[in-house]
């Protein structure tokens, strides 16, 4: 059963954020279903909206890219299974059949003197720093629940940022609200100008350098790369990426490993931002900056480019948020959303979301303001957050109306060799990648042939 004969209020109001012409909203129908949970928020309606303002902006710029004006741009059927399935993306992928490590021992909810922290410590680095900010006698649970019980919850998180470590107290209410996109900063100037591009691949021949890890920012690019964007992913060698994480989040893309401090690489990425025409950052606000390589330092130098910027916590945050790290459960921790989906009362145990929501869904906008970027020509600054995500999701989506069936994940899961092994995996909403990821970091750091 296709849905969607009137606007969907969540799509109209992602591509209105997005700065899209509102009449091509008319253009997207739903069909199918999906299984996102029967939880307090509308998760379903969220991931479905993000997907299809996506598909809007690809059409859009195909349509530019043939010449073609608003009337040119084709209709867009969204199937909910395929979202529902590609928003757990993570829980789908298998590794040589093994499944992946999803959350570490040291990563959780944990109750303190006042309430709740949530850590996070997938991450070797980010252990050792939880370690060593609560005193751990041991690297083990039963160490973490006894050093956080005397203190509060506020205590815990201040001690761990302080020592580069990740924690959060768990909100009661809502944080402020910030905006799903940030206002553009134009340049004034225009990217190279592309030309026609083959059928489904709206995104040919633009290279796409991906300064991002972990979900939300490499979900923006595996989906630029299937697009048909040259996407190449750069990363520090003294940082290395969790390879579950990468296997899932790999498809579509290169990887190479560049150490920004070193001369001789420094001079390769330059080279690479020089013949780049999208730079997508995903690290924390600052850490670019002190190499030179800010959102404003490259349209100062590269002004054609479109620069879409990534973040945990909103640019707007109040205080030390603005420029701290975290991740899609931290964001939920900090900002309500874990206690709205926990139980009663002020001790009720926190909750998650049926999804990596804010991840997923922020990662198919950044995406989407990409392809709209390009479509206009390029020459921009683009800005979007988790907590943006967040924000609009407690706040401006409302639940809706769903197909009708039973909802399989089978019809959407695909196997495929890679540079991991042969990987059980999500299909993309748009198509088939068609190939699995090489290993994170094992490409040359150089741009594939026009």
């Amino acid at each position: 059963m296709t849905i969607g004969e009137e606007r969907d209020g969540a799509t109209a109001a992602a591509w209105e954020a997005l700065g899209g012409a509102p009449e091509f909203v008319g253009r997207v129908r739903y069909r199918g279903i999906g299984d996102l949970g029967e939880g307090p928020l509308p998760v379903a309606e969220l991931a479905r909206a993000t997907v299809a303002v996506c598909e809007l902006a690809a059409g859009e710029l195909a349509a530019v890219r043939a010449g073609g004006g608003v009337e040119d741009v084709a209709p867009v059927v969204v199937d909910e299974g395929a979202v529902a399935t590609a928003f757990v993306s993570e829980r789908h992928l298998r590794v040589e059949g093994r499944a992946p490590v999803t959350f570490a021992p040291l990563s959780g909810f944990w109750r303190t003197a006042d309430g709740w922290v949530r850590t996070h410590a997938n991450y070797p680095h980010h252990e050792a720093a939880l370690v060593r900010a609560l005193g751990l006698p041991s690297a083990t649970p039963e160490a973490v629940r006894a050093a956080v019980a005397g203190r509060t919850a506020v205590e815990v998180q201040e001690l761990a940022y302080g020592e580069g470590g990740l924690a959060v107290a768990v909100a009661r209410e809502y944080g402020d609200p910030q905006p799903l996109l940030e206002p553009v900063r134009e340049t004034g100037a225009r990217g190279r100008p592309l030309g026609p591009a083959p059928a489904g691949r709206p995104a040919a021949g633009v290279r796409v350098l991906d300064l991002t890890r972990v979900i939300a920012g490499p979900v923006a690019t595996r989906t630029l790369g299937l697009l048909g964007a040259d996407v190449l992913r750069i990363d520090p060698p003294g940082l290395p990426e969790a390879d579950d994480a990468y296997a899932d989040t790999g498809f579509g893309k290169r990887s190479a490993l560049l150490d920004l401090a070193e001369a001789g690489d420094r001079a390769v990425f330059e080279g690479l931002l020089a013949e780049a025409d999208v730079v997508v950052t995903g690290y924390r606000p600052g850490a670019l900056e002190r190499y030179g390589f800010g959102a404003r330092e490259l349209l100062e130098r590269w002004p054609g480019l479109v620069v879409a910027e990534l973040c945990a916590w909103g640019w707007r945050a109040r205080g030390p948020w603005a420029g701290r790290r975290g991740f899609d459960s931290l964001v939920q921790a900090g900002y309500g959303i874990a206690a709205r989906c926990g139980g009663p009362g002020p001790d009720g145990v926190p909750g998650v979301l049926p999804a990596q929501a804010l991840d997923h869904g922020t990662g198919y906008l950044v995406a989407a303001g990409v392809l709209r970027a390009l479509a206009e020509g390029g020459g921009r600054g683009l800005r979007f957050s988790l907590a943006g995500t967040g924000s609009w999701l407690v706040r401006g989506v409302a639940r809706a109306g769903g197909g009708v069936g039973v909802y399989a994940a089978e019809p959407w899961l695909r196997v495929t060799p890679s540079g991991y092994g042969v990987l059980r995996h999500a299909a993309s909403p748009f198509g088939e990648w068609g190939a699995g990821p090489s290993r994170c970091g094992t490409d040359r750091a150089g741009w594939l042939p026009r």
